[in-house]
């Protein structure tokens, strides 16, 4: 019989909760050495964006990204499939549509046969080819731990490009996934989560993103961002902060994974993710309790988009969510004002 392998065992960290906290990545990216501007880089340094965009010249552009992290999961299959769809959101974060993926691995030969790392090649395949993109070929190296993901290409048209510091004052807020990974998985580290559960983050986290291609062509979507490792909060900060503005979040509009996460809470079962994304970004967000902490800033991983709407074009917005499969999403989470005192106000 073949030993089931459980891959969150050889790792300190898990998914996009491995991500460095934002006050530490301020520091680590504040430079000494200044570059040279390029005139066709339309996306880069400048802005906490989700991907890289180069103009090609003929009016669309080239939207370069990577993402890569250590196992969420046990299962090496549906490792590969998360981290690739995580990887690939990037591109439809910015409105584009992806072509070609690289892979990136690092493994521990010594603890793990390359049968296993086989395994997360074939599910990293899996999620490409439902994107219609190529896997076209990678780089690998022995690590102390598990490592996996994508650099990924796509291609936008300039006009359809969705950066995630343009939302404008009175834009809504929408959300395309539930919030609540990081509390799902780590009740199954603690051994407390509900059988009924046992595979709805997994699920969720190997949902591909696809819906921002479409979004990319929509003149009323103002802004989108994907919502990984920092949590719901630290990505609207980001949102709200590049744009100038200040957002509005209605707690009780905020979809969960499953009724059951404040039970989960309750249990203790919050990230270490959690906490440092508040220590980063806390002071910049109006007062909060504990369960709205804890679920705000729970760390998601190839987590859904976050998108900033004209509030005129609402009705066509939630229409095309209802033709894409996300009629569970229709309803508004938040919206966007003038700037006030903190980035982001909970109601």
């Amino acid at each position: 019989m073949e030993e089931e392998i459980k891959l969150t065992q050889y790792s300190h960290g898990a998914g996009c909760g491995c991500k460095i906290s934002p006050a530490v990545l301020d520091v680590i990216l504040k430079g000494n050495i200044s570059m040279p501007d390029n005139d066709k880089l339309i996306v880069g340094n400048h802005s906490r964006d989700d991907a890289a965009v180069l103009d090609l010249g003929n009016g669309t552009a080239l939207i370069s990204t990577t993402d890569f992290f250590m196992p969420i999961v046990d299962d090496p299959y549906n490792f590969g499939r998360i981290a690739s769809a995580n990887a690939i959101s990037d591109v439809y974060a910015m409105g584009g549509k992806p072509v070609l993926a690289i892979a990136i691995l690092g493994w521990p030969i010594n603890k793990l046969s390359p049968e296993v790392a086989q395994k997360v090649i074939d599910g990293s395949r899996s999620i490409c080819k439902e994107a219609g993109i190529s896997l076209g070929g990678g780089h690998s190296i022995d690590s102390p731990e598990p490592i996996f993901g994508l650099a990924v290409n796509g291609i936008v048209d300039i006009k359809n490009i969705k950066q995630n510091n343009k939302a404008q004052v009175g834009d809504v807020l929408f959300l395309t996934k539930p919030i609540g990974v990081g509390i799902l998985t780590t009740a199954e580290k603690k051994a407390i989560l509900k059988p009924e559960h046992k595979n709805l983050a997994a699920n969720q986290m190997m949902q591909l993103n696809k819906i921002g291609e479409v979004l990319g062509q929509m003149d009323a979507v103002s802004a989108i961002t994907d919502v990984t490792g920092f949590g719901l909060l630290g990505h609207l900060t980001e949102m709200a902060e590049g744009s100038g503005l200040s957002a509005e979040v209605h707690f009780d509009k905020v979809p969960l994974i499953a009724p059951e996460i404040i039970d989960y809470i309750n249990a203790g079962a919050v990230p270490g993710g959690t906490n440092r994304n508040w220590d980063s970004y806390g002071s910049k967000i109006s007062a909060v309790t504990e369960l709205q902490k804890a679920i705000l800033a729970d760390p998601q991983t190839s987590g859904g988009l976050l998108v900033a709407v004209n509030k005129s074009s609402i009705t066509e917005f939630q229409n095309i969510l209802k033709a894409n499969g996300l009629e569970k999403f229709i309803e508004p989470i938040g919206s966007f004002a003038e700037q006030k005192d903190k980035m982001v106000y909970i109601s």
